[in-house]
């Protein structure tokens, strides 16, 4: 909320949802021509045929009585008034007293508004209430059109030409000249319309524009600012190009394996990621496989707090310089260098599939040049996009005004770097002020000159002296020869402009009669939310339950006694019971001990660092745990803390660490009675979204490789299971490599000790080999029934899967490596081996 008298205009983006009613109103002078009523007819500004188009002159005239006195107005007043009003010698055309001197007309009510000053009036803004508008002249339609800028089929220029486009010249802080991009008129308009506003209170624009925005109402909905619904909206228009990401020939780039990666930049507090993280988690039945990136100033961080809708803990803040350390300034090349080692890193070289950038600061009192005061915000964001978004990615970032030869010449470098663009101003964005989006589709995979170029220009801006200034990243004459591009430049601005000119009539009229309201506010708001596929709904703060609560709410009436129970042992005397199929199985390492029940346990996520341990002792029994873990709420997995290693000797360094065994919920989505490979394949998507590489203060957190028992020998190869010197053992010890990294130092090794079987079919039903068919195939062993299709009753559920598991102890002593020397009496490798190959 703005203070009461600060200077206060719409050409800033405003993300603030006030919506107060208007009281009072102040004096105004009659029939005084506005300000904003500029003639237009001048100067063909048509876009069709007819020269039509909805840019007809902003007319809204007041209507004023002109026919006062009180001779009109005599029948308005009782018998017993106008008796007594002539006993004292009044004569109807004029006033009381012996010479007629009293006041003729009726006395006028006060237009006093609120604490402004007695007797003071804003040019333009008289209180009035006789004032009308014409709806028609606003371009209003909930389903938004889009225009493209036509595909350009010139690759990205070289780095020597980019080179010889710059053009250094004095800082202007003046944009009232600025029209090689658009017609004068409109940007005098646009100007002289913003100026009115200049002396009006705070308080009055907010609940002027609230009432005069058909929009307004749309509000924030379930999310934590406006800012969310603006993607939401822009997602929709754009057929979902976003959430939904598709090549050119319309297959989605998201595998089945694949998480969605985003980048949130200059976007705090997150409204952008919030309806990101939600969307995903709605298209995906519940389960959220995003992971986004945030690059924002420290100071103005994240609220990962409020973020009631969407999971925070899929998103990882970076602020530049080793991910913790930097402040967050976009502007800073080693910020903007660091981030962008750090997202393709994690995205394995590849980037994410779409970023937006959201960026903008105060300019107060100087509003009119707020395009000039921003454009290397609007350069850094660009350099960002070049240098994380993947090829075939997607890129959005807000812009205001576009008048100048440098923020043109930003767009045409995005237009050559991306297969499609476009300027849009979505409904959502508030119609008075000069806020729109640059919408860039598809990008190409050869902008690195670009990328290098524009990074110089930010360096260059940071180095130049205070009264100099890169004025042009793409001569004037270069953009204007390129006429499909500087059409649409030119076409885009004037119907921006006029529109914004249109809507700040419309708020200066809402001003001056306060009773004025947009009957189409209800009407808009349902339909903008059915067509952008958004519940109507309050945001809620999620409610917080104590563990043993949030447990039995999950399981759901499941009865968990199972779960008291850990695995039985393997052993040289059950290895025939146990062990009738080698493909009813699937292995994992463990590198907990036999006894280590307060490291592999399950594990119930309540949010955050909310996270607590069961070892299956009663339903109260829930621990908070020690190790620093954040875990979105609603999960329960099944899991142990590990230790691992890298290095060797006294080079060699611990970390601890959270390894998935398997799960259960996974926020929410109850993944029980899937297949126990379908389930890694969430928990592998899940430990990747929630890993965060550059919180050192957190433990990594992984899913074990899940390995078919029938190929035993082929995971206890000594390409990954062999010995290594530990650090304070004198003797070698059996290590497993858990990531494989580029050097030795960046790989990192666990001590197992032992194998976890879990069963991956469900009684009565096993799985066998069948010779004649050359395929698997599960057979009944009650009815005797086979099928070669894979049923739901032949799946194992985490129930059977946990209660029909067993683990082999890797004690000293027993054969693990082939080079291993077998103990007599222990159950050795080359005894599992055996009695594998037996029963195939």
């Amino acid at each position: 909320m703005l203070k009461r008298g600060h200077k206060h205009t719409l050409c800033e983006s405003d993300t603030s949802s006030e919506d107060e009613d208007s009281s009072s109103s102040s004096a105004r002078r009659p029939n005084k021509q506005s300000r904003l009523s500029i003639d237009l007819k001048s100067k063909d500004l048509s876009d069709n045929e007819d020269g039509g188009g909805g840019w007809d002159v902003i007319n809204a005239k007041e209507q004023t009585d002109e026919t006062g006195g009180v001779a009109n107005t005599n029948t308005n007043y009782s018998v017993f008034a106008q008796r007594m009003m002539k006993n004292m010698g009044y004569e109807e055309g004029k006033g009381l007293g012996k010479y007629g001197q009293g006041l003729v007309d009726p006395v006028e009510a006060s237009r006093q508004r609120g604490r402004r000053g007695l007797g003071l009036r804003l040019e333009g803004l008289e209180a009035s209430t006789n004032l009308n508008w014409d709806g028609k002249q606003e371009h209003v339609e909930v389903e938004e059109e889009i225009s493209w800028l036509p595909h350009c089929t010139n690759a990205p220029p070289d780095y020597d030409t980019l080179l010889s486009w710059s053009r250094d010249d004095k800082k202007k802080l003046d944009i009232s000249d600025e029209t090689n991009f658009c017609d004068p008129k409109i940007l005098e308009g646009i100007l002289n319309a913003k100026s009115i506003f200049d002396q009006l209170d705070g308080r009055e624009l907010q609940r002027a524009r609230s009432r005069s925005n058909p929009f307004e109402t749309l509000g924030k909905l379930f999310f934590q600012n406006r800012a969310a619904l603006k993607m939401a909206n822009m997602d929709c228009v754009f057929d979902f190009m976003f959430t939904r990401p598709k090549n050119e020939a319309g297959e989605t780039l998201i595998g089945p394996e694949d998480l969605l990666y985003f980048a949130d930049v200059c976007a705090a507090p997150g409204g952008f990621s919030e309806y990101v993280l939600w969307r995903r988690k709605t298209d995906s039945g519940g389960f959220c496989d995003a992971k986004g990136f945030g690059f924002t100033l420290r100071e103005n961080d994240f609220k990962l707090h409020d973020f009631f809708a969407a999971p925070a803990e899929f998103f990882e803040p970076h602020y530049g310089i080793n991910g913790q350390e930097g402040d967050g300034d976009v502007f800073k090349p080693s910020n903007i260098t660091n981030f962008v080692k750090f997202v393709r890193t994690t995205t394995k070289g590849k980037g994410v599939h779409f970023m937006m950038a959201d960026g903008g600061f105060s300019v107060e009192g100087q509003e009119n040049i707020q395009e000039i005061l921003s454009k290397q915000l609007y350069l850094c964001q660009c350099i960002v996009a070049l240098g994380i978004v993947r090829t075939d990615g997607h890129f959005v970032c807000k812009l205001f005004d576009v008048f100048t030869t440098f923020s043109v010449g930003l767009v045409y470098l995005m237009y050559r770097c991306f297969k499609y663009v476009c300027l849009h101003k979505p409904n959502t964005s508030r119609p008075a002020n000069s806020e729109r989006y640059i919408i860039c589709k598809w990008k190409r995979d050869d902008v690195d000159n670009v990328y290098r170029y524009l990074f110089e220009m930010n360096e260059r801006l940071i180095g130049l002296s205070s009264s100099m200034d890169v004025t042009e990243l793409v001569p004037l004459e270069h953009l204007r020869a390129e006429k499909e591009f500087f059409d649409y430049i030119c076409t885009s601005n004037d119907e921006l402009g006029f529109r914004q000119m249109v809507s700040l009539r419309k708020i200066q009229i809402f001003c001056q009669d306060t009773q004025m309201i947009e009957t189409r506010q209800s009407d808009l708001r349902i339909k903008s939310l059915e067509l952008w596929q958004l519940p109507d709904r309050t945001r809620i703060a999620p409610q917080r339950s104590e563990a043993k609560v949030k447990f039995v709410e999950l399981i759901d009436g499941e009865n968990c006694e199972y779960m008291s129970r850990a695995p039985e042992d393997l052993t040289v005397a059950n290895l025939l019971e146990k062990l009738r199929s080698a493909y009813d199985f699937r292995c994992v390492l463990l590198a907990s001990t036999r006894d280590g029940r307060k490291d592999r346990a399950f594990y119930l996520g309540l949010g955050g660092r909310n996270v607590f341990r069961w070892e299956g002792r009663g339903y109260s029994s829930w621990m908070r745990v020690d190790t620093r873990l954040e875990l979105p709420p609603d999960t329960l997995v099944y899991a142990e803390i590990v230790t691992e290693h890298r290095g060797e000797h006294k080079a060699q360094r611990k970390l601890t660490t959270l390894h998935f065994i398997d799960g259960l919920i996974l926020n929410g989505k109850d993944i029980r009675n899937l297949h126990i490979v379908e389930r890694h394949t969430y928990l592998k998507k899940f430990a990747l979204a929630l890993n965060k590489t550059s919180r050192p203060d957190l433990a990594p957190i992984r899913c074990k490789q899940l390995y078919k028992l029938e190929t035993l020998e082929e995971f206890l190869s000594p390409q990954r299971l062999h010995h290594r010197l530990m650090k304070g053992s004198p003797v070698p010890k059996r290590v497993f490599t858990e990531v494989e990294g580029d050097t030795d130092r960046d790989t990192f090794y666990t001590v197992p000790t032992g194998l976890l079987l879990l069963k991956a079919t469900k009684e009565p039903w096993m799985m066998a080999f069948s010779k004649s068919q050359n395929r698997k195939y599960w057979y009944n062993t009650l009815t005797r029934q086979s099928t070669f299709e894979c049923q739901q009753d032949v799946i194992a559920p985490f129930k059977s899967s946990y209660s029909g598991g067993v683990v082999w102890w890797w004690d000293s002593g027993v054969q693990v490596l082939d080079s291993d020397e077998p103990t007599k009496g222990k159950l050795n490798r080359n005894d599992i081996i055996s009695h594998l190959a037996a029963h195939r």
